[in-house]
């Protein structure tokens, strides 16, 4: 149980959190809060009823009132805690001066998301590439890669008019498995259906408010990678972590802050992280085919990293970007191509593109002791998802 003096502190953070998201959407000409969920502000998804937020006069205000903040997280009693919210208030405290004097793309990686600042290298993607290769031997695709890729797609694809069924079947059957391994405080009743979106900047959304998986079909879909999809974006993915914050906080269990869905922020790259680790927490790499398009999945958040880097720091023309993520993709064809197109064009998202990335691999530092010993997995879930986490705090999860 964490101390009264956290408590009361996720209190003033999650204030002081919704002032600087107000002021980020009267920047960009939004109109005060009408709905808990915006994916185009800081704050994406408020699940708080009663919180309002700080009246920051300017950045300057803002980026003030963290610093003291943060000053006052080091006395928290709990070291995870006072790394994790240590960390949340640097992140705030960076996106107020990016907003009011500018930071370079670097540091808005390594200053929002606390994760290093470079995208995937050379001999990380060959890597993926090499396991992908040996995957699809092992199924029986021969030609190069480019060929395996496109034959093994095609035989997986899931038409555009069927995949909403199909993820909802999925999405039932991650539930049931999910179910039987921590509680989901809510019934079966409640859960997420899918919604068919196009020309938007991202393949999936988790709209939690709205218990709707907003699913992008202008990319080749395929019924492994649907399968990742409602694990990552459902159960016990994003669903699953919001519902036990938004339950963990009534109970009095969980910090007011966790009510909120901030990017751009030391919990982005946790908050992906958790929902990838997904599939192997219920163990549902059924076949040789989910394991492949798990690696794929990671290769193509790599070639993301490279993309971003290009468009940003190197400041190359975007359609020679386009041009450069056509050719390394593999799969998911130009649809997917335009959706990351969009997503790291966006000048408030693009170094979210390190959070899938980094995610997964800043989750196995807690997930490696559960592995090693199932009778772990109680104390890993009430860490992961009902306290908030940076790559740093979660990894201090330990057997004792």
């Amino acid at each position: 149980m964490l101390s009264n003096t956290t408590f009361q502190f996720g209190e003033e953070l999650t204030t002081a959190l919704l002032g600087l998201d107000a002021l980020y959407a009267a920047e960009q000409g939004k109109e005060a809060r009408t709905t808990s969920s915006d994916i185009e502000r800081l704050v994406v998804l408020n699940m708080s009823t009663t919180h309002e937020p700080d009246a920051f006069a300017s950045y300057a205000d803002a980026r003030d009132c963290f610093v003291g903040l943060k000053s006052k997280s080091q006395t928290l009693p709990e070291l995870d805690r006072r790394v994790y919210y240590g960390a949340t208030c640097s992140s705030a405290i960076n996106f107020a001066t990016w907003r009011e004097s500018g930071l370079d793309f670097s540091h808005q990686i390594s200053e929002f998301l606390h994760v290093p600042a470079k995208p995937a290298s050379d001999e990380e993607l060959a890597s993926l590439k090499s396991q992908m290769r040996a995957y699809l031997n092992e199924l029986g695709y021969s030609g190069d890669l480019r060929a395996q890729c496109a034959t093994w797609e095609a035989r997986q694809r899931v038409e555009p008019d069927d995949v909403e069924s199909v993820l909802n079947d999925m999405l039932s059957d991650a539930w049931d498995l999910t179910s039987q391994l921590l509680e989901i405080p809510a019934p079966k009743s409640d859960a997420m259906k899918v919604e068919i979106v196009r020309d938007v900047p991202y393949n999936a959304m988790c709209d939690f408010a709205n218990r709707l998986i907003r699913l992008n079909v202008d990319p080749t879909l395929t019924r492994p990678g649907l399968r990742h999809l409602a694990v990552h974006e459902g159960y016990p993915g994003h669903y699953v972590q919001f519902r036990r914050r938004e339950i963990g906080y009534a109970h009095g269990k969980s910090t007011a802050d966790g009510l909120l869905s901030v990017v751009n922020t030391a919990s982005s790259t946790t908050f992906e992280g958790i929902a990838d680790m997904g599939m192997e927490m219920i163990g549902w790499y059924e076949s040789l085919d989910d394991k492949l398009s798990a690696v794929m999945t990671r290769y193509r958040s790599g070639i993301g990293t490279r993309a971003a880097w290009a468009l940003h720091a190197e400041k190359l023309d975007p359609s020679i970007v386009r041009e450069q993520l056509l050719n390394d993709a593999l799969v998911g064809g130009e649809g997917w191509v335009d959706g990351r197109m969009r997503f790291i064009s966006a000048h408030d998202r693009a170094a979210l593109i390190w959070s899938y990335w980094r995610g997964a691999p800043s989750v196995n530092a807690a997930w490696r002791h559960v592995a090693a010993d199932s009778s772990l997995l109680p104390a890993y879930v009430e860490w992961i998802y009902d306290r908030m986490h940076s790559p740093s705090s979660i990894a201090m999860f330990n057997a004792s």
